[in-house]
């Protein structure tokens, strides 16, 4: 399949779903073979299928990136099969809420371990199979709420903002091999992060959904993403039309970060 990913791999973590899912469809549209790496063994496969259904090569890794061995093992499974590892892209993630003073140790523990750990093992154990190849892509999905400040959300936000420094430490030390580590900051997407308003009684996922696109409607575009919307950045970052880029934070946020409106909240 013909396109600007064409030959390359792929490894795409959290793309069983939302934001993940629609990179690793829109790269294996432009040719990459795609390791699909979650948690979420139904979603992956389903990624997968839809992928193949297409005409795109991919496989599904059942991997929880808040665990070392199963991200190395994910990794390495990429590049043995294929031959070469190009491009990485850790989306997976999950939400916390709540104040500090009632934000349980383990909740926050466990945010940092998926949000901003899975992405360092992912570039740690995926740094020499770049390397082999003479360089690569990691992209690294943040958040708006890595840069500016939310009511409610200590370990998204300390671990987001975390990722964006990540970006740019390994930027500068792996920028001179060709190894270019780049970042990615949405705003509000229209997804549902762990699948939190399907556990939901149905009128309360529903007036959680009406409250996110509330919100939303008050940024400056007005309106959510499409996770597609942020599949085409992830695509440039991998393409060769990125090869100056390195350590750069890339908002997709529909100007959220630049008037940002909570409405009444204090």
């Amino acid at each position: 399949m013909a396109g600007v990913l064409a030959g390359k791999t792929a490894v795409v973590t959290g793309s069983a779903s939302g934001i993940g899912r629609a990179i690793a469809r829109r790269y294996a549209r432009e040719g990459a073979t795609v390791y699909v790496a979650d948690v979420n063994t139904a979603g992956g496969e389903q990624t997968v299928a839809m992928i193949q259904q297409a005409d795109g090569h991919a496989a599904f890794a059942r991997c929880d990136v808040g665990d070392p061995e199963q991200v190395r093992a994910t990794i390495d499974r990429a590049a043995e099969e294929t031959g070469r590892l190009d491009v990485v892209v850790n989306v997976a993630g999950i939400g916390g809420g709540g104040k500090a003073e009632n934000c349980s140790v383990e909740d926050f523990q466990r945010v940092v371990d998926v949000d901003l750990c899975g992405p360092f093992y992912a570039a740690k154990y995926a740094i020499p199979h770049l390397r082999r190849v003479g360089g690569g892509a990691i992209i690294n999905v943040s958040s708006v709420y890595g840069i500016i400040a939310a009511p409610n959300v200590p370990s998204y936000s300390a671990a987001k903002g975390g990722l964006i420094m990540l970006t740019k430490q390994l930027a500068v030390d792996y920028a001179h091999e060709n190894i270019r580590v780049n970042c990615i900051c949405p705003g509000y997407v229209d997804t549902d992060m762990g699948g939190r308003r399907a556990r939901m009684a149905p009128e309360d996922a529903a007036r959680a959904l009406a409250t996110r696109e509330a919100r939303a409607a008050m940024q400056p575009i007005g309106r959510q993403a499409q996770p597609d919307e942020m599949a085409g950045a992830a695509v440039f970052l991998a393409s060769d039309d990125a090869t100056f880029a390195a350590g750069s934070i890339l908002v997709v946020d529909g100007g959220e970060s630049i008037l940002h409106n909570w409405g009444p909240y204090f």
